[in-house]
């Protein structure tokens, strides 16, 4: 049986990521949260922490390749989208329609798991100060918890400096 047999209240989307996480042999369970948690803020107000311990996934469009970039970010920073490009070429804005076909997730639940193949990652190195984040989990309501170790282990990315000082 699935995680997500034993959770049936879960939308599919985080059903799917549910299975996902129990795949990864994670232990932590996916949340729905009363309220919504499409930002940073409002998911760190429902979870009783703090904005930076919120990994926030900002989509780009890659120019060269139409690619997803998904930078996985510290709740409290903002993305500074030069030094991603430095890293992974020039990227643009995403629109939610790019966004949910390119991931699979719709805008404020793009979960860090269960991408297709030729999405590029990158991991706001700022994460590492805390010991437990909490990412969406697929839908604007749900949530899991996890160690930046994790996040980096699932992606087999290495933390960079993305944020703007």
């Amino acid at each position: 049986m699935s995680i997500a047999e034993d959770l049936p209240d879960l939308p599919p989307a985080a059903r799917r990521v549910a299975d996902l996480l129990a795949g990864l042999g994670h232990s932590g369970e996916v949340r729905m949260l009363a309220d919504s948690a499409r930002t940073a803020a409002e998911a760190a107000a429902a979870l009783g922490c703090s904005v930076g311990e919120i990994a926030k996934s900002i989509v780009f469009r890659r120019a060269d390749d139409d690619n997803a970039v998904v930078v996985i970010c510290s709740g409290d920073n903002r993305v500074d989208a030069t030094k991603v490009a430095t890293l992974v070429g020039a990227v643009g804005k995403a629109d939610a329609d790019f966004v949910r076909a390119a991931t699979g997730y719709a805008i404020g639940g793009v979960s860090p798991v269960g991408h297709p193949d030729d999405v590029v990652f990158l991991i706001d190195r700022d994460l590492a100060r805390f010991d437990t984040i909490w990412a969406a989990a697929g839908h604007p309501h749900a949530v899991f918890p996890l160690t930046p170790a994790d996040l980096s282990a699932w992606l087999g990315v290495e933390p960079a400096d993305v944020r703007i000082d």
